[in-house]
């Protein structure tokens, strides 16, 4: 059963995204949900804790099994369960893997606007930035985004080594086609760039028959791919820290061998054992918690269009993180900044994730209806209709 904690329980977390902001704000910006583990991870972590088995993570093979059963079930892609490594977060996997690909001054290339992380990954590698931002467009009467593949093939053309790829993509909450993964592979292949597919949130999809995991997609994908990812935001169990980094051809996978020991050794145990948990035993409970964020994102569509016209969400299809245009509520580049002064309510500046992100926010619906309902009545009070 999928359960959202109340606003009394919710100050009590001492997480970050309870302890950012003073008591007056309601925050909803950080990455993270408000809602209940897991029992199956819950038990998990518990019988670890009363054996006070709190030590060093070493060995973990069952974690390889686990994510590639997982995988398997899921989008029918076959995962070699050896070539599945752990590393603290994502964001570290993403690093060590690109400095066995680039020196200091070579280009990173992604698609903006985009997780904002992104860009700091590209600072701490001394790396250039290059950007092919996302095209904005309309299809079906729905306001959506697609990737600029000629921009793209320009940037690997340039000179660029690695692509860093939202996969399926954050802030914008839109799946890629295999189609438009294919043209990524086979551009990769011929340029010889190496695409590290961020794939986090891949299994909170609302129809999991949608994504299409990179490395399924072709041998010349396999050849150039490796897939960083974690049960971390599908499962709630972010402070934990344990991702998942995967290579599938043996030439990924000679080169990810000189991946420093810490990479493994510096990964949580508790975060390992709980990613054995879901991966094994939290299928049915995500695939309801799907469902559920699906139905908050109709809400929180409803809630804008009801009562902030001049407001547009960008339809998420996964997740719980929702993109909100605000260029028409007269609140400037960056809104955010005015709806925490003056509603006190927290949200991602729209900016944060590329220069097209001016006039956004980054709204987090991963929590209960009263505190949707309540954040859009504070956003009432600023924006008007």
């Amino acid at each position: 059963m999928i359960s959202f904690s109340s606003l009394e329980e919710l100050r009590r977390r001492k997480s970050e995204k309870w302890r950012r902001f003073s008591a007056d704000v309601l925050p909803l910006p950080v990455a993270e949900m408000d809602v209940e583990i897991a029992a199956s991870i819950k038990s998990a972590l518990i019988d670890m804790v009363e054996r006070s088995d709190t030590g060093y993570l070493g060995l973990i093979p069952e974690l390889g099994s686990a994510f590639s059963s997982f995988a398997l079930d899921r989008w029918g892609w076959q995962v070699d369960p050896i070539r599945v490594r752990v590393a603290v977060d994502v964001g570290v996997a993403a690093i060590e893997v690109s400095r066995l690909f680039v020196n200091p001054g070579d280009r990173i290339l992604v698609n903006s606007p985009v997780y904002q992380n992104f860009y700091t990954w590209i600072t701490e590698l001394h790396c250039e930035m290059v950007d092919a931002p996302m095209i904005e467009i309309e299809r079906d009467g729905i306001r959506t985004h697609r990737l600029d593949l000629a921009g793209i093939e320009r940037a690997y053309a340039s000179g660029v080594k690695v692509h860093i790829l939202c996969n399926p993509h954050n802030p914008l909450g839109i799946i890629f086609t295999r189609e438009e993964l294919s043209t990524i592979a086979d551009l990769a292949k011929e340029h010889h760039v190496l695409v590290i597919s961020d794939e986090i949130h891949s299994p909170l999809l609302y129809n999991s028959k949608e994504f299409v995991p990179f490395l399924s997609l072709s041998d010349n994908a396999r050849e150039v791919g490796v897939t960083v990812t974690s049960a971390s935001k599908a499962w709630n169990l972010a402070g934990l820290k344990c991702a998942q980094l995967v290579s599938a051809s043996d030439r990924i996978e000679s080169k990810l061998r000189a991946l420093p020991e810490a990479v493994h050794f510096r990964t949580s145990l508790f975060g390992a054992i709980a990613a054995v948990a879901a991966y094994q035993k939290g299928r049915e409970w995500v695939d309801q918690l799907a469902q559920e964020l699906d139905r908050k994102q109709r809400l929180l569509n409803n809630l804008l269009h009801e009562h902030l016209p001049t407001t547009y969400l960008h339809k998420p299809f996964f997740g719980y993180l929702g993109w909100v245009d605000l260029r028409d509520s007269g609140l400037g580049d960056d809104p955010g900044k005015e709806l925490l002064e003056r509603a006190k309510v927290a949200f991602n500046s729209g900016h944060t994730y590329g220069p097209a992100g001016k006039g956004f926010v980054r709204f987090n619906f991963g929590t209960s209806d009263e505190i949707i309902t309540e954040a859009v009545n504070r956003m009432r009070k600023v924006i008007g209709v």
